[in-house]
């Protein structure tokens, strides 16, 4: 499959692109802003799965890739989050726009390992040696081209070298927010944690990482309910415990008895 196509550039001030992709041709795009990252309309045929072609219009942003990074202290049981204030969640019913969030940031055009730890050191003020990555994912992808890579560090009181609270000169204002391992699965039971990069890293670090332990002892603590799930289930339910119980029911509603 090619992608040549017989429209003239000039004629829409489009740029073509040519990228091998047995499901599409004829793709170009357009710039709509690029006042702070850009923003782009693209437009192109698709193969739809009855054989049909397809034409298409997306709009795509394009912020570059990003790293974010779930701080933990192993021997004092606490983890490090931020807080501050997002415009783009005030306009869409956050009353005061804050976010409880994991220390995070653009890469600017480094490799995401050295991209968390300057985050980390301009955001905490703390010197951490080094970062383990658990994963990567794209982050709207819907509408925004961003992957996040996702890491774990270790962090300890004599790591502290700066205040930190983020850059000045970018306007950064940021508070810092320690948590014990149980106070931060309640946050995260209870749905008072909304930022989705944030949820996943507590999540992973609930069923894979350094929580496990702590989420272990919330499912012995947590009697009938946690015997009628099972562990695996309970891991789940600390991560969003109105389907699980849910599951749990129609499981329940299931069975029969001789």
């Amino acid at each position: 499959m090619n992608f040549e196509t017989n429209l003239p550039e000039a004629a829409f001030g489009f740029r073509f692109i040519s990228r091998p992709m047995n499901r599409l041709r004829n793709t170009f795009h357009e710039v709509l802003s690029d006042a702070w990252y850009t923003l782009y309309r693209y437009r192109f045929e698709y193969l739809r799965s009855d054989g049909r072609w397809d034409l298409q219009t997306r709009e795509v942003y394009d912020r570059g890739n990003g790293a974010a990074v779930l701080l933990y202290d192993p021997v004092r049981e606490t983890v490090l989050l931020t807080r501050q204030f997002r415009m783009p969640t005030y306009v869409n019913g956050n009353p005061d726009g804050f976010l409880t969030e994991a220390c995070a940031g653009l890469l600017d055009q480094a490799d995401p390992e050295t991209s968390i730890l300057r985050e980390i050191w301009e955001e905490t003020g703390y010197r951490v040696p080094r970062v383990e990555k658990v994963a990567e994912a794209y982050s709207s992808p819907g509408a925004v081209t961003e992957v996040l890579h996702y890491f774990l560090a270790e962090y300890s009181p004599d790591m502290k070298e700066a205040a930190g609270g983020g850059r000045e000169e970018e306007s950064e204002d940021i508070e810092l927010l320690e948590y014990s391992y149980p106070e931060v699965l309640s946050l995260l039971q209870n749905g008072d944690i909304r930022d989705a990069k944030t949820l996943i890293l507590l999540q992973h670090a609930a069923l894979f990482g350094p929580l496990r332990a702590a989420a272990a002892r919330r499912w012995n603590q947590a009697g009938p309910l946690a015997r009628g799930l099972g562990r695996a289930s309970f891991a789940a339910y600390i991560v969003h415990p109105p389907v699980v119980v849910l599951l749990a029911g129609l499981q329940g509603a299931g069975k029969t008895t001789t």
